[in-house]
């Protein structure tokens, strides 16, 4: 082997050398493979069925329930009361959907449609005494979600000391496509009042709104509009 030949491989060796490197730094870090091994419970988990046990099933209400016999899920054409900290509480209106449970058996969430005046499709997650976010398809056409601040966690001892749903919040962000098609991403203050908005305006134009505490706009962004 000539000198030359020796010296690109010399070259070839580094640079392989310095890759590897790289790729160690940058690499993401992982769970080994022995953290894995003792995190599985199987490696041919059932993902299938050979048959339905039936084509169909009409029930009124389907109840899931875990290991100790909680409800953690139910099914139902007409969702039952919301229940918070133990205590079962009257829903404002029926909802035909699923509601989902803790493990003590309170609500935390569930979607459905609500039996109001046209109807509404609802999703939502739930703060432990109150809703922490919330989809809402309204019959006009309106299209909103909505995030809400967590309450503070307040016990009633005349209650049991248990918790008080309905803790009065502010939603700090809001996101909404209006009936008409206009679209808007608010930011509110402790007081739930829209402060910024993102929006389009009719215009055509992106917008950066800035509001006052009685909800008028005192300033707007729209680079695009002085353009013409």
């Amino acid at each position: 082997m000539n000198r030359a030949s020796r010296i690109a491989i010399a070259i070839a060796l580094s640079a392989l050398s310095v890759t590897s490197r790289a790729a160690e730094t940058t690499s993401p870090k992982r769970p080994s493979v022995e953290q894995l091994q003792k995190l599985i419970v199987s490696t041919s988990p059932q993902t299938r069925v050979d048959a339905a046990d039936k084509e169909r099933i009409t029930a009124r209400r389907i109840d899931i329930v875990d290991e100790n016999g909680v409800i953690r899920m139910t099914l139902s054409g007409q969702t039952p009361p919301p229940i918070i900290d133990g205590i079962q509480y009257k829903r404002a209106f029926n909802v035909a959907g699923m509601v989902l449970y803790d493990h003590k058996g309170s609500e935390r969430g569930g979607f459905g449609t609500a039996d109001v005046q046209g109807g509404m499709a609802v999703l939502a997650l739930d703060h432990p005494a109150m809703d922490a976010i919330g989809w809402r398809v309204s019959p006009d056409g309106n299209v909103r979600f909505s995030i809400n601040q967590a309450p503070p966690l307040i016990r009633e001892p005349r209650l049991d000391n248990r918790l008080i749903p309905g803790v009065q919040t502010p939603t700090r962000i809001e996101m909404a496509v209006a009936a008409d098609g206009t679209p808007a991403i608010a930011l509110n203050d402790q007081q739930d009042r829209a402060r910024l908005r993102l929006t389009v305006t009719p215009e055509g134009y992106g917008a950066i709104e800035f509001l006052d505490a009685q909800g008028s706009v005192i300033h707007t962004l729209a680079p695009e509009a002085h353009r013409e």
